[in-house]
């Protein structure tokens, strides 16, 4: 059984649509890029995937036993709290508080988890790294990932390349929206959505360097 399975999804946002008929399928080890321009959809398309806003139209099938995480948008955290505070709140939320899982994470992208310095003096790249991390610190086998290459250096976009590529041989998803495609990442299919519909694309090369 597909991890997710995307059927004629629409979204509607007052008389504005913003996806028109989108189906997708997403099996156990895809890696899947979703390109578009700003206003696309991409966005939308994660949220509601995630759960977080209802499709107008169409369903989302997910397999029973798929845990998802995502970093959509800007990351929220609990601005005057730690990075650890704020990692260990949200695995607490469904009960997968693992230290020994976060504080590998936190050093694999150069951040200090003990540190005491609260999320307001986070730069871009580090609020994008701690927001990498708990979409994936809780085992999640489907990770949806918006724009995750922003603000991050040159030793941050490794550790996501070979993040991602772990999560792939540990037969999860992972599934990119991004406007450009980040070529060191090895994906298993790239789609394009435009106009409110996805539609398969031949791999291009990537304006990131």
């Amino acid at each position: 059984m597909p991890l997710l399975t995307l059927t004629h999804i629409a979204k509607n946002f007052g008389q504005q649509t913003v996806l028109s008929d989108v189906s997708l399928t997403v099996n156990a080890g895809d890696v899947l890029h979703i390109t578009g321009g700003n206003g696309s959809g991409k966005s939308t398309l994660l949220k509601i995937i995630a759960g977080i806003i209802p499709a107008s139209a169409g369903t989302v099938q997910l397999d029973p036993n798929v845990q998802i995480g995502a970093l959509i948008e800007n990351p929220g955290f609990l601005e005057g709290e730690s990075l650890k505070t704020n990692l260990s709140f949200l695995a607490a939320i469904n009960h997968h508080l693992k230290t020994a899982t976060m504080q590998p994470l936190a050093a694999r992208f150069a951040l200090d988890y003990q540190s005491h310095r609260a999320m307001r003096k986070y730069s871009v790249g580090m609020r994008e790294k701690a927001g990498i991390i708990q979409a994936v610190m809780e085992d999640q086998n489907l990770v949806l990932l918006d724009e995750p290459t922003r603000g991050l250096d040159d030793a941050a976009l490794t550790a996501l390349v070979a993040l991602i590529t772990e999560l792939q041989q540990q037969g999860k998803a992972v599934i990119i929206a991004a406007h450009d495609r980040y070529t060191p990442i090895r994906y298993t299919e790239d789609w394009q959505l435009e106009g409110g519909r996805l539609s398969r694309t031949v791999n291009v090369p990537s304006s990131i360097h």
